[in-house]
């Protein structure tokens, strides 16, 4: 398919969630296992030296607050969203390289949907851009997803350009169907959940069928693959393993139109495209 990526026939592994969803940026402190090392520890002594808070760079703190008062009013203190989207989840900045993506926008702005252009300097602008990196980082390590996220802060995008997107350009319905599988698909998830699974299907969804000298054909789910052997799980659930010189191997990978296609969509179709499931309830 080239369209949308949910669980049902939409899903990435749980890891992934964080990488452009994980608003919520949660931290976490290493002093539990310290503290129970010391207890264990076989003879009193010296108590080892406390670990120095990890040091901030300085270039993420100029940036936090040059961003803050330059575009804290509509993008949130911490790019999370609000007048304006979520920078976390925005392709431009996941693209971006030490600000020659975010340079370009903050300094020209988008007259047309209300962003004015900023007169920045290369310096300001490497700070700026070092922040939102960090904080897209800290949001992909975060510990937790935020199931509670308000929708009111995903549902920035139109849902009838999303189910034109569905319906045309993006293929979607050329696998999924809104009466069908993705039926209701917003009682199912959260709606942090639900674009998660929309952009990082989660889920093993890559099969082989093999073909045998005989001419038998063996399909099943894929467990392993090299140049000298491929396995699988047969329809019963066995463990299967064929050398590759042997047999002919055919891959098909349901996700692979799903990947390919996170490059192509733009910051508008991922928000448009959210709305319409968001509208299948």
């Amino acid at each position: 398919m080239r369209g949308m990526r949910a669980r049902c026939g939409m899903a990435r592994s749980s890891r992934s969630l964080g990488i452009w969803l994980a608003i919520v940026l949660l931290a976490t402190s290493g002093s539990f296992g310290l503290s129970n090392s010391l207890a264990q520890a076989p003879t009193p002594g010296p108590a080892p030296a406390q670990d120095a808070a990890p040091r901030k760079d300085p270039a993420v703190e100029r940036g936090r607050k040059q961003f803050g008062q330059s575009c804290g009013f509509c993008h949130g203190v911490d790019a999370t969203g609000g007048r304006g989207p979520d920078l976390l989840r925005s392709p431009l900045v996941a693209h971006d390289v030490k600000g020659d993506l975010i340079g370009d926008l903050v300094r020209h702005g988008r007259p047309d949907k209300g962003m004015p252009a900023i007169p920045a300097s290369d310096e300001q602008v490497a700070d700026i851009a070092a922040f939102l990196h960090a904080q897209v980082a800290d949001a992909s390590n975060s510990a937790d997803v935020p199931q509670g996220y308000p929708v009111e802060r995903l549902l920035t995008g139109n849902a009838e350009a999303g189910k034109a997107y569905f319906q045309g350009a993006g293929g979607c319905k050329n696998c999924h169907s809104p009466t069908g599988d993705l039926a209701e698909i917003a009682n199912k998830y959260s709606p942090i959940e639900l674009e998660a699974q929309m952009l990082y299907p989660e889920g093993k969804f890559t099969t082989v069928v093999v073909t045998l000298p005989s001419g038998e054909k063996i399909a099943g789910p894929l467990v392993h693959i090299d140049e000298f052997s491929v396995a699988l799980r047969d329809a019963a659930g066995e463990y299967r393993s064929f050398a590759r010189d042997r047999v002919k191997a055919e891959i098909q990978d349901r996700l692979a139109a799903h990947r390919n296609l996170l490059d192509k969509l733009t910051q508008s179709e991922i928000h448009d495209l959210f709305a319409y499931l968001q509208s299948l309830n």
